[in-house]
Protein backbone atom coordinates (compact mmCIF):
# COMPACT_ATOMS: atom_id res chain seq x y z
CA UNK A 1 0.00 0.00 0.00
CA UNK A 2 1.28 3.37 -0.52
CA UNK A 3 2.86 4.86 2.40
CA UNK A 4 0.44 8.26 2.12
CA UNK A 5 -2.34 5.98 2.92
CA UNK A 6 -1.20 4.68 5.91
CA UNK A 7 -3.44 6.92 7.81
CA UNK A 8 -6.28 5.69 9.73
CA UNK A 9 -8.24 9.15 9.67
CA UNK A 10 -9.14 11.30 6.44
CA UNK A 11 -10.66 14.45 5.73
CA UNK A 12 -12.71 13.99 2.23
CA UNK A 13 -13.58 17.17 0.97
CA UNK A 14 -15.40 18.87 -2.01
CA UNK A 15 -14.15 21.32 -4.21
CA UNK A 16 -16.67 23.16 -6.02
CA UNK A 17 -16.40 23.52 -10.10
CA UNK A 18 -18.91 23.60 -12.99
CA UNK A 19 -18.04 20.98 -14.85
CA UNK A 20 -16.68 18.26 -12.34
CA UNK A 21 -16.92 17.11 -9.29
CA UNK A 22 -13.21 17.57 -7.18
CA UNK A 23 -12.39 15.90 -4.27
CA UNK A 24 -9.41 16.01 -1.81
CA UNK A 25 -8.15 13.97 0.46
CA UNK A 26 -5.94 14.88 3.54
CA UNK A 27 -4.91 12.69 5.99
CA UNK A 28 -5.80 13.86 9.84
CA UNK A 29 -3.94 13.63 13.28
CA UNK A 30 -6.21 14.09 15.91
CA UNK A 31 -9.22 16.05 15.66
CA UNK A 32 -9.99 17.54 12.34
CA UNK A 33 -6.20 18.82 12.20
CA UNK A 34 -4.25 17.61 9.17
CA UNK A 35 -1.16 15.54 9.46
CA UNK A 36 0.09 16.95 6.78
CA UNK A 37 -0.88 17.93 3.14
CA UNK A 38 -3.43 17.10 0.55
CA UNK A 39 -2.79 13.01 -0.24
CA UNK A 40 -5.03 13.00 -3.16
CA UNK A 41 -6.98 14.65 -5.56
CA UNK A 42 -10.17 13.41 -7.53
CA UNK A 43 -12.14 14.14 -10.32
CA UNK A 44 -15.27 12.30 -11.45
CA UNK A 45 -16.68 14.06 -14.46
CA UNK A 46 -20.58 15.20 -14.41
CA UNK A 47 -23.26 13.03 -16.66
CA UNK A 48 -20.87 10.34 -17.63
CA UNK A 49 -22.60 7.54 -19.07
CA UNK A 50 -20.12 5.02 -17.07
CA UNK A 51 -18.57 5.98 -13.72
CA UNK A 52 -14.94 6.54 -14.27
CA UNK A 53 -13.73 8.36 -10.94
CA UNK A 54 -9.72 8.99 -10.85
CA UNK A 55 -7.49 9.64 -7.91
CA UNK A 56 -4.29 11.73 -8.65
CA UNK A 57 -1.38 12.66 -6.13
CA UNK A 58 -1.53 16.05 -7.09
CA UNK A 59 -3.85 18.97 -9.03
CA UNK A 60 -2.08 18.79 -12.17
CA UNK A 61 -3.43 15.04 -12.28
CA UNK A 62 -0.28 13.82 -13.68
CA UNK A 63 0.30 11.35 -12.15
CA UNK A 64 -2.75 8.88 -11.09
CA UNK A 65 -2.60 6.61 -7.93
CA UNK A 66 -6.04 4.49 -8.49
CA UNK A 67 -9.56 4.64 -10.00
CA UNK A 68 -12.84 3.61 -9.66
CA UNK A 69 -14.98 2.02 -12.69
CA UNK A 70 -18.23 0.95 -12.71
CA UNK A 71 -18.66 -2.43 -14.30
CA UNK A 72 -22.34 -1.37 -16.11
CA UNK A 73 -24.12 1.54 -17.25
CA UNK A 74 -27.27 0.91 -14.82
CA UNK A 75 -27.63 -0.04 -11.24
CA UNK A 76 -29.55 -3.01 -12.02
CA UNK A 77 -30.01 -4.95 -8.73
CA UNK A 78 -26.81 -3.31 -7.38
CA UNK A 79 -24.07 -1.39 -9.07
CA UNK A 80 -19.97 -2.78 -9.16
CA UNK A 81 -17.24 -0.81 -9.22
CA UNK A 82 -13.95 -1.99 -9.43
CA UNK A 83 -11.01 -0.34 -7.97
CA UNK A 84 -7.67 -0.33 -10.02
CA UNK A 85 -4.42 1.05 -8.92
CA UNK A 86 -2.61 1.01 -12.02
CA UNK A 87 -3.47 -2.63 -13.78
CA UNK A 88 -3.74 -3.95 -10.45
CA UNK A 89 -7.39 -4.65 -9.21
CA UNK A 90 -7.07 -3.56 -5.40
CA UNK A 91 -10.59 -3.86 -4.22
CA UNK A 92 -14.46 -4.04 -4.88
CA UNK A 93 -17.50 -1.79 -4.31
CA UNK A 94 -21.11 -3.25 -4.77
CA UNK A 95 -23.82 -1.49 -4.02
CA UNK A 96 -26.73 -3.85 -2.43
CA UNK A 97 -29.46 -2.84 -4.25
CA UNK A 98 -31.91 -4.04 -1.76
CA UNK A 99 -30.94 -3.22 1.49
CA UNK A 100 -30.60 -0.04 0.09
CA UNK A 101 -33.78 0.66 -0.44
CA UNK A 102 -34.03 1.23 3.92
CA UNK A 103 -30.58 2.50 4.22
CA UNK A 104 -27.79 2.75 2.04
CA UNK A 105 -25.28 -0.05 1.87
CA UNK A 106 -22.45 -1.06 0.28
CA UNK A 107 -20.26 -4.12 0.38
CA UNK A 108 -16.23 -3.69 0.24
CA UNK A 109 -14.41 -7.39 -1.75
CA UNK A 110 -11.02 -7.16 -1.89
CA UNK A 111 -9.53 -8.61 -5.74
CA UNK A 112 -10.74 -12.34 -4.94
CA UNK A 113 -13.97 -11.11 -4.35
CA UNK A 114 -14.25 -11.98 -0.66
CA UNK A 115 -15.90 -9.83 1.56
CA UNK A 116 -14.03 -7.82 3.74
CA UNK A 117 -16.25 -5.08 5.10
CA UNK A 118 -19.79 -3.93 5.39
CA UNK A 119 -20.70 0.43 5.74
CA UNK A 120 -24.30 0.76 5.74
CA UNK A 121 -26.03 4.12 6.86
CA UNK A 122 -25.93 4.61 10.74
CA UNK A 123 -29.66 5.55 11.16
CA UNK A 124 -32.42 3.70 9.54
CA UNK A 125 -34.84 6.52 9.98
CA UNK A 126 -32.76 9.48 9.47
CA UNK A 127 -31.77 7.66 5.73
CA UNK A 128 -36.03 7.01 5.67
CA UNK A 129 -36.29 10.77 6.23
CA UNK A 130 -33.18 11.89 3.67
CA UNK A 131 -34.93 9.64 1.14
CA UNK A 132 -38.64 11.95 1.82
CA UNK A 133 -36.91 15.19 2.09
CA UNK A 134 -34.94 14.47 -1.12
CA UNK A 135 -38.67 14.19 -3.15
CA UNK A 136 -39.92 17.99 -2.02
CA UNK A 137 -39.66 20.10 -4.81
CA UNK A 138 -36.71 22.91 -5.21
CA UNK A 139 -35.94 22.52 -1.47
CA UNK A 140 -35.22 18.99 -0.70
CA UNK A 141 -31.49 19.10 -1.42
CA UNK A 142 -31.07 22.28 0.99
CA UNK A 143 -32.61 20.95 4.07
CA UNK A 144 -29.31 19.51 6.09
CA UNK A 145 -29.93 16.05 7.11
CA UNK A 146 -27.06 13.54 8.68
CA UNK A 147 -25.55 11.16 5.61
CA UNK A 148 -23.06 9.20 8.34
CA UNK A 149 -21.83 5.72 7.36
CA UNK A 150 -20.31 2.83 9.81
CA UNK A 151 -17.76 0.51 8.59
CA UNK A 152 -18.00 -3.20 9.89
CA UNK A 153 -15.70 -5.90 9.81
CA UNK A 154 -17.49 -9.10 10.88
CA UNK A 155 -20.18 -7.94 11.98
CA UNK A 156 -18.18 -5.19 14.22
CA UNK A 157 -17.99 -1.69 14.23
CA UNK A 158 -14.57 -0.78 12.91
CA UNK A 159 -14.88 3.09 11.65
CA UNK A 160 -17.32 5.32 10.68
CA UNK A 161 -17.62 8.51 8.21
CA UNK A 162 -19.66 11.84 9.30
CA UNK A 163 -20.56 14.28 7.24
CA UNK A 164 -19.54 17.92 8.47
CA UNK A 165 -22.70 20.59 7.39
CA UNK A 166 -20.90 23.50 5.17
CA UNK A 167 -20.91 24.65 2.13
CA UNK A 168 -19.77 22.08 0.32
CA UNK A 169 -19.43 18.73 1.08
CA UNK A 170 -17.11 17.56 3.48
CA UNK A 171 -16.31 14.28 5.44
CA UNK A 172 -14.37 12.70 8.13
CA UNK A 173 -13.20 9.05 7.52
CA UNK A 174 -12.71 7.32 10.74
CA UNK A 175 -11.00 3.66 10.41
CA UNK A 176 -9.64 3.43 13.78
CA UNK A 177 -10.80 0.53 15.24
CA UNK A 178 -9.56 -1.56 11.80
CA UNK A 179 -6.53 -2.00 14.22
CA UNK A 180 -5.44 -5.28 12.03
CA UNK A 181 -5.97 -2.79 8.49
CA UNK A 182 -8.03 -5.40 6.93
CA UNK A 183 -9.44 -2.75 4.61
CA UNK A 184 -6.91 -1.50 2.24
CA UNK A 185 -6.67 2.26 2.94
CA UNK A 186 -7.02 3.16 -0.66
CA UNK A 187 -10.55 1.04 -0.60
CA UNK A 188 -11.99 2.54 2.00
CA UNK A 189 -11.13 6.19 0.96
CA UNK A 190 -12.60 5.13 -2.44
CA UNK A 191 -15.33 4.04 -0.78
CA UNK A 192 -15.84 7.33 0.83
CA UNK A 193 -15.84 8.81 -2.53
CA UNK A 194 -18.52 6.52 -3.90
CA UNK A 195 -20.76 7.67 -0.91
CA UNK A 196 -21.40 10.80 -2.13
CA UNK A 197 -20.14 10.58 -5.45
CA UNK A 198 -22.60 7.59 -6.51
CA UNK A 199 -25.03 7.86 -3.66
CA UNK A 200 -27.91 8.45 -6.56
CA UNK A 201 -26.91 5.71 -8.96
Amino acid sequence: MAGDFDADRFLVDQLIRPIANLYRITPLAAGETPAGGPIAFVRQKKLAIREDIRFYADESESHELFRIKARTILDTGGSRYDVFAGDEQIGLLHHDFRKSLIRTTWRVLDADGQEVAISQERSSAMAILRRLIDFVPDYGGLIPIPYNFDFLIDGTKVGEMNRKFQLRDRYVLDLSGDTGRKLDRRVAVALAIGLDALQNR
